[in-house]
């Protein structure tokens, strides 16, 4: 936790330590609560009960606090959706097919490839499709996680910060083999990226043209 791994890593964590936090206080404020009473109003202290008629400022505050908690809660988890939605101009598309039981990955001149090659720092885009049941991309270190399904093309985007691998998991139960559905993405530096792009443009028979502007001017001069 805590590395920074994606733009949306740091905010899901900080919102899962936030809603966890207040659950805890929530918790033992009302365990606090509950052996309190369980003391004050015991038989042995009250052998007589007294009937309590209601109290208005009191069912306003129990019922005022939860609300805000609950809305504050809920914006935090609206503005991380807001986050994964916007997907920047500028991002580089690669169509994803899942299929039982191996991922695939196509860049824009028709390369495929079984492993997400990414360039470091430049926003992604995958656009996601099933051939056959339904599946769910799942990146843990990036928090981000997208159902892909027959029939439809679902969206997510990403941007890696640093030259690392990732593991790529299933998060849909998809047949006897979903536990074998890794795979990985691998963030390069431009330069290697772009040397794997025109190797695998090569023996694939695709035409090349660079991926990252970097590289793109760089070849123009």
């Amino acid at each position: 936790m805590f590395k920074g791994e994606s733009p949306f890593s740091d905010y899901v964590d900080a919102t899962f330590l936030t809603i966890a936090g207040i659950s805890l206080l929530v918790l033992i404020g009302l365990l606090i609560a509950m052996v309190y009473f369980l003391v004050r109003y015991s038989r042995k202290r009250n052998p007589h009960p007294t009937n309590i008629e209601g109290n208005l400022p009191l069912e306003i505050t129990w019922t005022t606090i939860p609300l805000i908690l609950f809305m504050g809660m809920f914006y935090m988890g609206w503005r991380g959706y807001l986050k994964e939605i916007q997907i920047p101009g500028d991002a580089l598309p690669v169509r994803v097919t899942a299929q039982m039981w191996k991922w695939t990955f196509e860049y824009p001149n028709g390369v495929k490839a079984d492993t997400l090659y990414v360039p470091v720092n430049a926003a992604m885009k995958l656009t996601m499709h099933s051939l056959d049941v339904n599946h769910s991309l799942f990146i843990p270190a990036f928090r981000i996680k997208e159902d892909v399904i027959p029939n439809r093309e679902n969206k997510m985007w990403f941007r890696t910060p640093r030259i690392a691998s990732y593991d790529i998991a299933c998060a849909e139960f998809c047949g006897l083999q979903h536990s074998y559905m890794y795979t990985k993405v691998v963030s390069l530096d431009t330069l290697r990226f772009e040397a794997w792009y025109r190797t695998a443009s090569v023996k694939q028979s695709k035409p090349y043209t660079p991926l990252t502007a970097q590289t793109a001017a760089a070849d123009s001069r």
